[in-house]
């Protein structure tokens, strides 16, 4: 799969999905560190990279439908959640070729301990 990393995730995110065997790319390293939401999805959507991110608004699947996507991943996590536990968690939810599979056109909202996935 190939992954388009938002900047609110740690430098290391994209590092790690390439340990998992995946292709990705941080919006930081194409000078995409502080666009709009707006133009990070639209790259994500024209280049087919599943967005990968922690910004709650990327849910809302009126702005950001699903379906228009490889897939729209958003780690609701706690504040407080530590770069290797965020890291962690991804790493699990990579683990699971079913939860890949699925992923095409749908939101997937990633929780410590749960997964929820929204149709196209």
């Amino acid at each position: 799969m190939r992954f388009l990393v938002d900047a609110n995730l740690p430098l290391s995110t994209a590092a790690r999905i390439q340990a998992c065997g995946h292709e990705a790319v941080d919006v930081r390293s194409v000078n995409m560190g502080a666009a709009d939401d707006s133009v990070i999805a639209n790259h994500a959507r024209e280049n087919g990279f599943c967005l990968l991110t922690r910004d709650k608004d990327f849910g809302d699947i009126r702005n950001y439908p699903p379906a228009d996507y490889a897939g729209i991943i958003v780690m609701d996590l706690p504040d407080e959640t530590v770069a290797n536990d965020v890291l962690r968690i991804l790493e699990s939810f990579l683990s699971r070729k079913e939860w890949l599979d699925l992923l095409q056109g749908r939101l997937a909202i990633v929780q410590p301990g749960r997964v929820r996935f929204r149709p196209a």
